[in-house]
C-alpha cells in the first residue's frame, strides 16, 4: 500500500535532501540557464553597440512570454500524463478567428465564452479520440490540427473580424515595465500549478504519466485524468488566442502556426525538465523554459543573427537541455 501511495504522489511530495534539490532540481538549473542566458545576450548586444536592457526590449521580451507561456503551461499538463497535443498551433489561429468575428458582431464576454467553449470542446475530442479509441496521441492531435487547419483554409483567405479598442488593452497596456498580460499568464500558471501540485487531479496525472498501469492498479481514472488534462491544456490555448486576438486587432489564420506554438511549447516544456513520456516535470519549470527561449529570440533578432543559425542553436540547446536532464535521471538510485 505505501508503494502505491509513493506512486501515486508527485515528486515535490517525495523525500529529498535540500542539497539534492539545490543541485539537481530541474527548475533550478531552467532559471539558472534564463539568467545565464540574459547576461550573455546583454553582454553580445553591447559589445554589438546595443542596449539589451532596454525598457523597450524588456517589455518586448515579456509580451513575447505570454503567448506561449500560455500554451505551454497547458502543454505541459497533458505531457505530464504521458500524452501530447500538436493541434494547438491551429486552434489558437481558429480562437482569433472566433473571437474576433464574435467580438464584431456581439459582446467581448460572448466572444470569450465562444472562444473558451470552442477550446474545451476540442480538448475533449483529442481526449476521448487517445483514450476511447487507443490512437497516439501524436497522431490523433495531428489530426485534429489537419482538421482545423481545413476549415481554416476552406473558410478564410485572411484576416477576419475586428477586435474592440478595449479589449486590445490587453494586449497593450502595462503597469510600469510590467505588461498587463503578464497578470494573465501568472494566473493560468498559477491555477496550472496548484491543480497539478495540490489537488488529487494533479496526483493522478503525476501518476498516470509515471506509470499508467500502477495507476489504475492503485484505483487511478487514468482515461479520465487524460481527457481531462487535454481539456486543460485546450482551454490554456484559447487564452493565448485571446490574447493575440487583442494583440493583432484581428482574426489571423497564421496567428498560431507563423510561430509555430506546437513545437515550440513543447520545446519550452522540455527545457523546463518535463519528461515527455510523464510523470515528471511542472509549471514552474515550464516558465523557465518560456524565458530562456524569449530571451534567445531577442538576442537573436538584436543581432540579426541569420534565421538557420538561429534554428541550429535552438536545437542544440534543447537537445543539450535533455539529454543533462537523463544523465542526471540515470545517476539517481532506482
Amino acid at each position: 500500500m505505501n508503494s502505491l501511495r509513493a506512486a501515486v504522489a508527485p515528486p515535490a511530495a517525495r523525500r529529498a535532501s535540500p542539497a539534492r534539490i539545490r543541485l539537481t532540481d530541474p527548475v533550478v538549473g531552467v532559471w539558472l540557464a534564463a539568467l545565464a542566458v540574459t547576461l550573455a545576450g546583454w553582454i553580445a548586444v553591447a559589445a554589438d553597440g546595443g542596449n539589451f536592457l532596454s525598457l523597450t526590449n524588456v517589455v518586448a521580451i515579456l509580451q513575447n512570454c505570454v503567448a506561449l507561456g500560455l500554451v505551454a503551461v497547458g502543454q505541459s499538463a497533458v505531457i505530464l500524463t504521458g500524452s501530447l497535443d500538436l493541434s494547438v498551433a491551429y486552434l489558437i489561429s481558429l480562437g482569433t478567428l472566433v473571437a474576433a468575428e464574435t467580438m464584431e458582431g456581439g459582446s467581448v464576454l460572448t466572444a470569450v465564452i465562444a472562444v473558451l467553449a470552442l477550446s474545451g470542446a476540442v480538448g475533449l475530442a483529442n481526449g476521448l479520440v487517445v483514450t476511447g479509441l487507443k490512437v497516439n496521441a501524436f497522431i490523433a492531435t495531428l489530426g485534429t490540427a489537419f482538421i482545423l487547419r481545413g476549415w481554416i483554409e476552406d473558410n478564410y483567405a485572411g484576416p477576419a473580424g475586428k477586435v474592440p479598442a478595449s479589449f486590445q488593452h490587453l494586449g497593450y497596456d502595462r503597469i510600469g515595465p510590467v505588461p498587463v498580460s503578464l497578470f494573465l499568464l501568472a494566473a493560468v500558471a498559477a491555477a496550472m500549478w496548484l491543480i497539478t501540485r495540490r489537488t488529487r487531479l494533479g496526483h493522478h496525472m503525476y501518476a498516470t504519466g509515471g506509470d499508467e498501469h500502477a495507476a489504475r492498479l492503485s484505483g487511478v481514472r487514468t482515461r479520465r485524468t487524460v481527457v481531462t488534462a487535454h481539456i486543460l491544456c485546450s482551454l490554456c490555448v484559447g487564452a493565448a488566442a485571446l490574447f493575440l486576438a487583442s494583440r493583432l486587432g484581428a482574426g489571423a489564420p497564421w496567428a498560431g502556426t507563423e510561430a509555430r506554438y506546437d513545437l515550440e511549447s513543447i520545446a519550452a516544456v522540455v527545457l523546463g525538465g518535463t519528461a515527455l513520456a510523464g510523470g515528471r516535470g511542472g509549471v514552474a519549470g515550464t516558465l523557465g523554459g518560456v524565458l530562456v527561449l524569449a530571451v534567445l529570440d531577442s538576442v537573436f533578432n538584436q543581432l540579426s543573427v541569420d534565421p538557420f543559425f538561429k534554428n541550429v542553436v535552438r536545437g542544440v540547446v534543447i537537445i543539450a537541455a535533455v539529454a543533462l536532464y537523463a544523465r542526471r535521471s540515470a545517476r539517481r538510485p532506482a
